[in-house]
């Protein structure tokens, strides 16, 4: 008679979370959090949220349901997920220095080096192969998926509840050792881990220095974004023209805007990237409207490469750059390529010209950096 199969051992989830975490580390992560799928309060956020339109133009809020706030309608059989963050800020980029220079143009941290959506979606798929390599194959019956801010994840209530922080007033994670310069990736998996409690209470207490810095006014209220109104949503989702009334306070930022977090006193805690890819590249964080502007569209698709600010496409990357170039001192080098691109420019960048064409022609123009608040916080 054969002899009976030695019974695996049980798995130990608990060393198993433990063990993770280490991985998550040893793979560039600077904290690996661990939490349940329960986002039921954040639901009614999110519906709330929606229902007054604060989302413009990003329809894909609406596009799938519950399955953003119910992981388990997203992947089935999902009982965890697995929070990751990511530093991402440069060293030395000067940026304070570039949004102060109205004739420089003023791109987002985080898009400065190379889109950072692929480099931690591997690293991800890399935690989940090493994880299943360790574990008994009667324990392997379902999948585990990553995702980096490209599928209807709740990613931020997902990092606070996972203990990676907390959210902030601008709706930014936020944590006391890191700030809040960094991405977050999710692991989702059908493992039975211990859940971490969240480590660190909302620290913001009496600060409203994220919501009165805003150049658009975009927070109707602490922890709510009004994304029509944001200058990241403005340069990047939005595909028709900027509204009027925001493009003077757009200033020189031509693909995201930063202002929230620079000023978050949390943000003095902020370590540097240790990636390579996350550096600046092209000199981007240091370039000049103009030669941006005079960028054909072979260059753009050139030096954008690998790069989040493909996301915006070459038309909206003029349109942004226009408004700029209405914005910096009157200058005649300016004037004349707003004109040299107009004839073949589309409808869309033809309107943001003539409008910077009519700015450039002010003469001792004033310019109104900010939309003052009209109502008390």
């Amino acid at each position: 008679m054969p002899k009976p199969s030695t019974p695996m051992p049980p798995v130990d989830y608990r060393q198993l979370a433990l063990d993770i975490k280490q991985w998550g580390r040893e793979l560039g992560f600077q904290a690996v959090g661990i939490t349940d799928t329960d986002l039921r309060e954040d639901e009614q956020r999110l519906k709330t949220w929606l229902a007054k339109g604060y989302h413009g133009t990003m329809d894909w809020f609406n596009a799938h349901g519950d399955k953003r706030s119910r992981p388990a309608e997203l992947v089935p059989g999902t009982v965890r997920v697995i929070s990751v963050r990511m530093n991402y800020l440069p060293e030395d980029t000067r940026q304070i220095d570039i949004l102060k220079d109205s004739t420089k143009a003023y791109i987002s941290r985080y898009a400065l080096g190379r889109d950072y959506h692929k480099l931690i979606r591997k690293r991800l798929a890399r935690l989940a192969k090493t994880i299943e390599a360790t574990l008994p194959p009667e324990v392997l019956m379902g999948q585990q998926r990553p995702f980096v801010d490209s599928a209807p994840v709740m990613e931020r209530p997902l990092a606070d509840k996972a203990g990676l922080g907390w959210t902030g007033k601008h709706t930014l994670i936020l944590n006391s050792e890191a700030g809040s310069w960094f991405f977050l990736g999710e692991l989702f998996t059908y493992l039975p881990l211990p859940v971490d409690e969240p480590e660190q209470p909302n620290r913001c207490g009496d600060c409203t220095a994220c919501l009165q810095v805003c150049p658009t006014d975009a927070f109707p209220e602490p922890y709510t974004l009004d994304a029509r109104r944001c200058i990241s949503y403005l340069t990047i989702e939005h595909a028709g023209p900027i509204p009027e009334e925001f493009r003077e306070p757009m200033g020189n930022r031509v693909f995201g805007c930063d202002d929230c977090q620079a000023i978050c006193p949390w943000n003095k805690f902020a370590h540097y990237t240790n990636e390579d890819d996350f550096k600046p590249r092209h000199s981007l964080d240091q370039q000049e409207l103009l030669t941006l502007f005079q960028w054909s569209e072979a260059q753009f698709l050139r030096y954008t490469e690998g790069s989040a600010i493909r996301r915006a496409g070459y038309e909206r990357w003029l349109r942004n750059l226009a408004v700029g170039l209405g914005n910096a001192p009157s200058s005649p080098d300016i004037v004349a390529a707003l004109e040299a691109r107009r004839p073949e420019a589309s409808t869309l960048v033809r309107e943001h010209i003539d409008w910077a064409l009519a700015q450039q022609a002010r003469p001792g123009r004033r310019r109104t950096r900010k939309i003052r608040r009209k109502r008390p916080l």
